[in-house]
């Protein structure tokens, strides 16, 4: 029998119950033992549950319970959930946790002491959601070098620029259905302004390549900014816009950025819509392969968490990932990276744009404003050109290349 506690009963800490409730059976044996829920921590009463003497109030009921050898954070935020898993660790229980913010900031600290402790801590569910993506990169890609990771991340704002491409809404109008579904919080700015993306491109750069990217020195744009005349002037250039979590690695040196990017209509990721995620992770040996499905959601994280678990049952030795503290010189500049840009503007002729930009621009058809690609430049020589044309630029977007 291996006892598991959950702390939080939220949305995904009562779907790792229910799962674990209902595929009892399955589960064990799938992988040869029973796994039962001893405990769940949280602050609220439960007296109508069926199995209401599991809850308590009290952390140190799971941390002295020596039978408890695996503990799921669900709590999400980095307190008291911090606190929770490095006493847990240090009392040799691993950990599994759906806590995207508590991996980001507090991760190098976190899997030092469970490589220490000879335990785990392990968060397949804090980047894809339910899709499987850091257990592939480790085993079924190990081979391989993997010299860019980039996708769709986040599900909410993926729903919302749907809306806007297919259906003519504005961003408000979307974001106000996303809200009513269920899919936004009241508060949506970890999605909209690409927060939730960025911590998710940072946990997958720091285990790709080895080396901590701090999420709050990675250049983070989201798409509040998206306008109705962008979605329709990128669709006459054969695109479609997407918010796109970025990484690579090269000459020593990661590049990490979140941002609306132009995507080739046609293309995987330009057909990945509503709620849906997709990851590409690019190998030397392999070349692309992309990881498609539901990105969030009650059942497909509280799968993924118990992915992580059941694969801490069935292993026959812990996975310690690790990855050093980062170095600021070997971070890149977005500014350094080469690439096009979609731009709109007014008043602004095409010989000037032309004379600016080079005669590889490629125009959009529009009677009402100038909308053009401009060619594949260092972002830092493109950004001064901008701004040249001053208050007559209404919007500018990365274009992804190949």
């Amino acid at each position: 029998m291996i006892n598991v506690a959950i702390l939080g009963y939220g949305t995904v800490g009562s779907g790792v119950y229910e799962i674990l409730d209902t595929n009892a059976q399955n589960i064990a044996r799938k992988v040869g033992k029973a796994v039962s829920v001893r405990h769940v921590l949280d602050l609220r009463d439960f007296d109508t549950h069926p199995r209401k003497e599991i809850f308590t109030k009290n952390y140190d009921d799971i941390l002295n319970d020596a039978s408890v050898s695996i503990v799921v954070e669900t709590i999400g935020g980095v307190e008291p959930a911090y606190t929770f898993t490095k006493k847990a660790l240090l009392a040799g229980k691993s950990v599994v946790t759906s806590n995207k913010e508590l991996v980001a900031k507090c991760g190098t600290e976190l899997l030092a002491i469970a490589k220490e402790k000879n335990v785990n801590y392990l968060f397949e569910a804090r980047v894809g959601g339910g899709i499987p993506i850091i257990r592939p990169l480790h085993k079924c890609l190990a081979a391989n070098n993997v010299t860019e990771i980039f996708g769709i991340l986040n599900g909410t704002t993926n729903y919302i620029l749907t809306q806007m491409i297919h259906n003519n809404k504005s961003f408000e109008e979307a974001l106000s259905e996303a809200q009513e579904k269920g899919y936004a919080e009241r508060n949506p700015a970890a999605d909209v302004e690409g927060h939730d993306a960025c911590r998710k491109i940072s946990i997958l750069a720091s285990l790709a390549f080895g080396e901590a990217q701090d999420s709050e020195k990675v250049y983070t744009e989201g798409i509040t900014k998206i306008t109705l005349d962008d979605v329709k002037l990128a669709g006459r250039l054969g695109y479609v816009i997407k918010l796109i979590g970025y990484t690579r690695h090269q000459n020593g040196k990661t590049l990490c950025r979140v941002s609306p990017m132009l995507i080739k209509k046609g293309t995987p990721l330009a057909m990945v819509e509503d709620v849906f995620n997709a990851i590409m992770v690019r190998g030397d040996s392999v070349g692309d392969v992309m990881f498609y499905g539901r990105g969030a959601g009650k059942l497909p994280t509280a799968s993924a968490v118990l992915g992580d678990v059941l694969d801490i049952v069935s292993a026959s030795e812990n996975k310690n990932f690790i990855w050093s503290e980062g170095v600021i010189e070997n971070c890149e500049s977005h500014l350094e990276a080469d690439g096009a840009m979609f731009i709109r503007a007014d008043g602004v002729s095409i010989d000037e744009v032309r004379a600016l930009f080079g005669e590889g621009c490629i125009f959009a058809d529009s009677d009402e404003q100038v909308a053009f690609i401009a060619p594949a430049q260092k972002e830092a020589h493109m950004i001064e050109k901008i701004n040249k044309l001053g208050d007559n630029v209404k919007s500018y977007i990365r274009v992804m290349q190949g």
